[in-house]
């Protein structure tokens, strides 16, 4: 697993350098025309985009699989000669997922602009059964492999089911118009959003970097610790980006900054409210979950160890990551790149400088400390430039909302520390850690819910709303939003 991850690291940056640039730079852009009335326009400048990704990426995965045996090393400095090997063989069948998976998010964007959720939230689907299923099929042939094609064609099968929904649009052309004054000005855009992307990935390929040269096992605990930390991102905070993130860029085209300064505090309220006890239960909780979700096979008790005292140093930052994600989208939407793009690099540098000072007393649980607090440093900067960027906005609601919120949080993880004081310890049986588990975050859940009531936080009602929304509607979380998705 160490190498597989290794291997998908130069895929992943690609993917989130290409898909997250231009997906920032295309909606408000794509959403200023529509909000116009221009929808010629705007279909004219997205069938350029698409073609031209579709070119640009079938170029770059070929260069990729070529000059593959050139930058894995680089990558994956501390593997012996036989495991770089395979990973360098692991990258190249991996290549060419990346031209699946961009082109696949830039469709969910441009769905996404004409509030076509439904089409968008079956990719998760197809990407999850095609790949469990050919893992499961394969596996007793090809070993590791097995998750390398079955990645693949997991992510290819992500492009698939959404092409019905955009092409019943009847807006596609094969057309490619590099004089569409649009094109000329995402440009513009898309230099500073590279950078900012680019930037954003570099603490992906450090933390592979620096865990390369560790006791292996440790970049698969990483991994497992930070899809965890992600899940909440992922299912709920990812869900109201995308749907504020039109909406925002609409108000902005309109002017309405008063409109965009209440849609990001109802944002901001409502991912804090899904974030903060989040992060005290996987805290809390981090080996019977880990214990739950993997331990069987030669995932043997040691490794649950491992990711159990990983995953505390990631779950800390998901708050701030969760709030950048939507702080980005309504800075993007206000067509600011400079300082947005200058707030994530800093970051990176500030996440970098931590790990390396961190990596030799700390090893993997510093390089996952540095980033849980440079995601936060984000958060924070980017909640100034937005104050600026909107002339203010009504800051008070979202304090006292977010003191509330940690108070109500703060009865949870009392609850929860209590309950594991008992050190009360379930059979080793997977029915046996799931009914205990259970119970502990329903009890946690009831407390916090409790104490939510008893301080009448407003988001109570307003998330419970939001989720049954997010699934009668099939709102998705993005792959823009999401943790690198082929590892």
């Amino acid at each position: 697993m160490d190498t597989f991850l290794a291997a998908a690291t130069i895929p992943t940056i690609l993917f989130g350098v290409f898909n997250g640039a231009l997906i920032s730079a295309l909606v408000p852009t794509f959403s200023g025309y529509l909000a116009h009335d221009d929808e010629a326009g705007a279909w004219r400048l997205a069938n350029t985009i698409l073609n031209a990704l579709a070119l640009v990426l079938i170029a770059c995965a070929a260069i990729g699989y070529v000059a593959a045996p050139l930058y894995v090393p680089v990558v994956a400095h501390g593997f012996p000669a036989p495991q770089m090997d395979l990973a360098i063989r692991m990258t190249q069948w991996l290549m060419p997922s990346v031209v699946a998976v961009s082109l696949s998010g830039v469709l969910s964007a441009m769905l996404n602009a004409y509030h076509r959720f439904r089409a968008t939230a079956v990719t998760g689907i197809a990407v999850n059964v095609v790949t469990i299923g050919l893992v499961l099929w394969l596996n007793p042939r090809y070993g590791i492999f097995a998750l390398v094609f079955g990645t693949g064609a997991g992510l290819i099968a992500q492009l698939i089911v959404q092409l019905p929904a955009f092409l019943s649009i009847g807006r596609y052309r094969f057309e490619i118009d590099l004089r569409h004054p649009g094109f000329k000005h995402m440009w513009l855009l898309l230099g500073p959003i590279i950078v900012g992307s680019a930037a954003g990935q570099v603490a992906l390929f450090f933390d592979r970097f620096f865990a390369s040269t560790l006791t292996p096992g440790y970049i698969a605990g990483m991994n497992y610790a930070m899809k965890l930390t992600n899940l909440p991102q992922q299912v709920f905070a990812a869900a109201i980006a995308t749907v504020i993130f039109p909406l925002l860029a609409a108000q902005f085209a309109r002017d309405n900054r008063r409109g965009v300064g209440r849609s990001l505090v109802t944002g901001l309220r409502l991912v804090n409210f899904i974030t903060i006890p989040a992060m005290v239960a996987l805290i809390v909780l981090a080996k019977p979950m880990i214990q739950l979700l993997f331990q069987r096979g030669a995932f043997a008790a040691s490794a649950t160890e491992l990711c159990a005292g990983l995953l505390p140093f990631a779950a800390i930052g998901l708050v701030g990551l969760a709030a950048s994600v939507v702080l980005t989208r309504c800075s993007f939407a206000c067509k600011e790149m400079s300082w947005t793009v200058a707030i994530s690099v800093f970051t990176v540098v500030i996440n970098v400088l931590l790990s390396m000072v961190w990596l030799p007393t700390l090893g993997a649980r510093g390089l996952l400390l540095a980033n849980s607090l440079s995601q936060t440093l984000q958060a924070a900067l980017l909640l100034v430039l937005v104050w600026r960027l909107l002339g203010g906005f009504e800051w008070r609601p979202l304090a006292l909302s977010t003191v509330k919120i940690l108070a109500a949080s703060g009865a949870m993880f009392a609850v929860l520390h209590w309950i594991g004081a008992l050190n009360a310890t379930p059979e080793p049986t997977l029915l046996s850690r799931g009914w205990f588990l259970f119970g502990q975050i329903s009890i946690g859940a009831l407390a916090f819910v409790g104490a939510s009531y008893a301080l009448k936080v407003e988001e109570l009602s307003l998330a419970w709303h939001t989720i049954r929304a997010k699934f009668e509607a099939n709102v998705p979380s993005p792959p823009e939003n999401r943790d690198a998705p082929i590892a």
